[in-house]
Parts: C-alpha cells; structure tokens; sequence
C-alpha cells in the first residue's frame, strides 16, 4: 500500500491547493531521474510523489481519500471494494493529475517526457528576492535606483510614482541561473519606504500637521505648505481653530492611472516658547463679546 499522500508531499491536510502544487514541484526538482540519473531510490521518491500530488490534485479523488472510501493507491477500501480492485489510476496518477504533473515537469525544466521516452530537462532558474529601503519622497515621486546582486553585477531598477510600502518589483531573468539550458530566474524586488518625518500617507492621500502662530489662526491670510512636489501657498480663513483640516486637491500620491490623490492639512496653532508681556495682559484682560464654551462637546 502506498504510503499517506499528505507525508509523502510534507504538507498538512488542510492545505490548499497551491501549497500542494508547491511541495510537489519541490521534490520533482529534487528527485527527478533527470536531476538523479541512474538513482533507483529518487526515480522511486518521484514516482511516489507524481501519484501522491495526482491523488490530492482531484478534488473528488481527495475527498473520496479524507473520507476512508479509497487509500492512497487509489484503492476501494472496505464496503466501496473488494480489497486489491483497482481504482484505474493509470501508473498511480488520478483522472486529472496527470496533466498538471506534465505542466509542472514542463514549467520546471522546458519539456517533458513524450511517448514514453525520457528526454533531457533544462531548469528554470530560483527566483531570488531583496529588500529595497527607499525614502518617503522617493517613493511618492518615482526615482532609480542601484541595486548590487548576488553575482556582483549592478542594476538599475526604475520605482514609479506613488509606489507604497510593500510594492513588489519584478526583474525578468535577473535571478539565478538556469542549468541544463534554462532560462534564468527572476529577481523580485520588495519595496520598503521608509517613514517621513512630516507626511503619513493614507491612500491616494497624504496627512500634513501644518505649525502656524495665534495672529495667522486668528486673522488669517497666506501661508507657505511644503507638498511632496514642492511648496505651495495656502489661504487660511480667519478664526482658524487648530484641528481644522484644509484640502490641497491633486498635492497627494499620484496613482498608476495618472489621477493624483490630495493633501490634507490640519492647522495645529504653536504659541512662542516666551509668550508676549503685553499679550498676555490683553488675553487676560479680553472679554469676547460672544461667550463661548470650546468644550461644549464634552460636555463640560
């Protein structure tokens, strides 16, 4: 009887599909005859996995095999068969499997066998990954970058605007090499922006604590805001509470389709560390001419 399909991929029985799909290409890598020629043991590895990924590959196959109905050969178990009646799983692989095996084989190396004959397999090449720190502005407007790989050799990897923390760029036949003729693998880049000290993006938008003093919060007029595409002016309106939140439309993060996000900006009104003798007096002295309770939503 052949051996529990679920131990001879290494994966749970709660496993998907494509981590199924992913342990099986993993041991073909490993053990194919190609990869261990003249190996009875691995030639013997791959064919047990071939037909343990063709039996949980078919989903009927696969919950015929959770429920006890067959094992793992594919043979009817207890009441659903005569002991030792074959199931027609031809060479061990369930209706269905063996097309996606062929797919694998051929994914992995760039052919498969053909009429029976075993043929010569190139390998694609691993994937190889990094992590790319990039700053704040850098990532809102687009730069470039070098980038030294594994091999010495240097790169120039383009980041377009309004790329965020997380972004995955994909270099095609940057990674590692193929052998028997295969193409190489890719470098998958990972973006990590780093924080800014002012801005905090939030979407297509992005979230500015602007400082302006007592007599431009109370009287208003134009102030200089710093935006990730340069300095622009903004209107206060008179009486201008700290909290308050002006909108600079298109300041934000670009987006792949070419719309810009906003700039949002909340005025926080910052006294001088030595506060005027003379306002003070005033302040203390002022008695507005409409009282007001500036903590009235909190009910006290």
């Amino acid at each position: 009887m052949a051996n529990d399909p679920y131990k001879v991929l290494g994966v749970a029985k709660t496993a998907s599909k494509d981590e199924i799909r992913k342990a099986y290409r993993a041991l073909a890598k490993k053990h194919h005859p190609d990869v261990c020629p003249d190996d009875e043991k691995a030639e013997g590895l791959f064919k047990e996995a071939s037909a343990a990924f063709a039996l949980l590959n078919n989903d009927e196959e696969r919950a015929r095999f959770d429920r006890g109905e067959i094992d793992a050969s594919g043979n009817p178990t207890g009441a659903q068969g005569f002991p030792g009646q074959a199931h027609g799983f031809p060479g061990g692989f369930a209706p269905g499997g063996f097309e996606d095996i062929s797919d694998i084989l051929s994914d992995l190396f760039g052919s498969h066998p053909r009429g029976g004959q075993r043929q010569s397999y190139a390998f694609r090449g691993d994937d190889i990954r990094y992590t790319l720190p990039v700053d704040f502005l850098d990532a809102i407007n687009g730069t470039s970058k070098q980038v030294r790989m594994s091999d010495g050799k240097q790169l120039k990897i383009s980041i377009p605007p309004g790329t965020k923390d997380g972004d995955l760029l994909r270099l095609r036949g940057q990674g590692n090499p193929g052998t028997g003729g295969g193409p190489p693998g890719d470098a998958i880049v990972e973006i990590r922006v780093r924080p800014h000290k002012y801005y905090k993006r939030d979407g297509q938008n992005i979230n500015l604590d602007l400082p302006i003093s007592l007599k431009e919060a109370v009287i208003g007029g134009k102030v200089p805001v710093p935006t990730p595409s340069g300095s622009v002016t903004l209107t206060l309106p008179p009486n201008s509470s700290s909290g308050k939140v002006l909108r600079l439309k298109g300041k934000g993060v670009k987006s792949r389709k070419g719309k810009a996000g906003d700039l949002l900006v909340k005025l926080m009104i910052i006294l001088p560390e030595t506060v005027d003798a003379n306002l003070k007096k005033y302040i203390a002295d002022w008695t507005p001419k409409v009282e007001y309770n500036p903590r009235k939503e909190l009910g006290v």
